[in-house]
């Protein structure tokens, strides 16, 4: 058992995360991030939470780049094959749930 106050997690570098679980392969991280992310396409389905912050979740759909600001409690799914890249409005604290190993 563990209990894990999201919002005074910090990691020395941008996207630094706590590894919560996996289940069955699907792992559950705890990330922190002032900075971008880069592109990518998971290798699976992933469920992003933002936990704290504001995130700028641009996003491919058919070809077009579109974005959404999400606020904390909001939620990004991205479907296999979801082109995507996070950017963060300063602090953000997201849980991702994926398959291990995904980008």
């Amino acid at each position: 058992m563990e209990i894990i106050r999201s919002k005074k997690f910090t990691a020395s570098r941008a996207w630094g995360a706590k590894d919560i679980a996996n289940m069955n392969g699907i792992t559950t991280r705890l990330h922190w991030t002032d900075k971008p992310y880069k592109w990518h396409i998971n290798d699976g389905e992933e469920v992003f939470v933002v936990l704290d912050g504001v995130v700028k979740m641009l996003y491919k759909d058919n070809g077009l780049e579109q974005f959404t600001l999400l606020n904390t409690g909001d939620i990004f799914y991205a479907s296999v094959g979801t082109e995507h890249v996070a950017h963060p409005r300063g602090e953000a604290r997201i849980l991702v749930i994926e398959a291990e190993g995904s980008v």
